[in-house]
């Protein structure tokens, strides 16, 4: 780097990464540093902590001056209580709701088919064809209706589905009404399919609890791509094992899930371990998103995506 030339000193926690971002303006000083040991630097403008790992090393940045921490992931519940004060810390958004929807789909589409005991059928050799629930003419509940919900929503509608969203509060969004979660009530006994897609945080812990699995029609499917503790998980097993209703989960509480947990085993489920964002859509969107937050600091203009602090 040239004297004279200011720097701005962005870290990463991957050769991945620093390679997927490309060549930078030469004011830009890149670091690899996956935060499993102290900090290269006392001053960092962007730190980029590795995906999925807030609760082990957030705590690395204690006595850092950093001027944005840009996660690798949508969901921040419990960030804040991580997070050193007066840290700005900013989300994914636009990294990873197209592959969640496309997992949610794809749980769905999986379940209503039963391509999971056609996998186990496969595996003994056995040809076991069933008479199953289609997708279309079905109506489906959107509980979230933020980047992830949009996606599903989007993906949902060549398939002929009834939809209905739902979130914080209403209103009608690029002319689509939207309830708000006070309508819940009145809606599920209609919903065939729930899926969810609300962030995590005290406002929606246990959003679908024995009452809301109660309100469902036999038989109803839910499917979980927002966060675990979403969903009261004992409420949850009682309403499994009695056969009223079915899931698909790509998150759980807890998780990871114990080997010996009863969803494990219950008929009428599908478990997915985490991975609506964790496809080959995240490395260019991510590098994409870290570029733009370069870029916009390099031009003295506020960080996207911003969630706490700022």
């Amino acid at each position: 780097m040239s004297p004279g030339i200011p720097s701005l000193i962005v870290t990463v926690p991957t050769e991945q990464l620093a390679d997927d971002l490309g060549a930078l303006p030469d004011e830009v000083e890149l670091l690899v540093w996956p935060m499993d040991a102290a900090a290269p630097r006392d001053h960092i403008d962007i730190v980029v902590p590795p995906y999925m790992s807030m609760d082990r090393v957030l705590a690395r940045l204690d006595g850092v001056d950093v001027d944005l921490v840009q996660s690798q992931s949508i969901g921040y519940d419990g960030v804040g209580e991580l997070l050193p004060d007066s840290l700005v810390f900013a989300n994914a958004s636009s990294v990873h709701e197209t592959s969640t929807a496309e997992l949610a789909l794809a749980l769905t589409l999986a379940s209503q088919r039963h391509l999971a005991d056609f996998v186990r059928a496969q595996d003994e050799g056995r040809w076991a064809p069933v008479f199953a629930a289609s997708l279309a003419d079905r109506r489906v509940l959107l509980v979230g209706y933020g980047g992830v919900g949009k996606a599903v929503a989007a993906r949902l509608a060549p398939f002929e589905v009834e939809t209905t969203a739902v979130a914080r509060s209403a209103r009608v969004e690029d002319g689509i009404p939207v309830h708000g979660v006070d309508e819940l009530p009145a809606l599920l006994g209609d919903a065939e399919i729930v899926i969810l897609s609300l962030p995590g945080g005290d406002d929606t812990w246990h959003i679908v609890d024995d009452a809301f699995l109660s309100a469902l029609p036999d038989g109803a499917l839910i499917v979980n791509v927002g966060r675990g503790p979403l969903v009261d998980t004992e409420a949850l097993v009682d309403h499994l094992r009695r056969g009223r209703v079915r899931a698909a989960l790509d998150v759980t509480d807890p998780e990871p899930l114990p080997a010996d947990h009863p969803l494990w085993s219950l008929p009428g489920v599908l478990i997915a371990p985490h991975v609506g964002g964790a496809s080959t859509a995240m490395r260019p969107r991510i590098a994409r998103l870290v570029r733009t937050q370069i870029e916009r600091m390099l031009a003295g203009e506020p960080p996207l995506n911003v969630v706490i602090g700022g």
